[in-house]
């Protein structure tokens, strides 16, 4: 009768890491080469020199590469979604009128 071994998983709760890269920059990264490979197959079908579209697609993928980890140590793993939203949030909140107060007013009122 044999034995069973079994790994335990200490990675439980963690997001995914893939060399240095953490969570959706992951999917940024493969977006961005699969773009990359799209633009150098226009290019190639195009007529363009196929060195030329070599030399083209491989400084925009080292820029791509150097961008999404810069981005990714800037920011981390939530850091760029937080920054995202903090943009969106308004700066000053007007109100021009106290009957917006005077509602709520009423209303703690009325349940309570």
């Amino acid at each position: 009768m044999t034995t069973s071994v079994y790994k335990v998983n200490k990675g439980i709760n963690r997001s995914v890491e893939f060399k240095g890269l953490r969570a959706q920059y992951i999917w940024w990264l493969g977006g961005g080469l699969l773009i990359l490979l799209l633009v150098f197959a226009i290019l190639y079908i195009s007529g363009v020199n196929p060195f030329i579209c070599l030399v083209l697609i491989g400084i925009a993928g080292t820029g791509l590469f150097i961008k999404v980890y810069a981005i990714s140590r800037k920011y981390g793993e939530y850091g760029m979604m937080k920054a995202i939203a903090k943009k969106s949030i308004p700066p000053v909140v007007k109100v021009r009128s106290r009957l917006v107060f005077i509602q709520l007013n009423y209303e703690a009122v009325a349940a309570g």
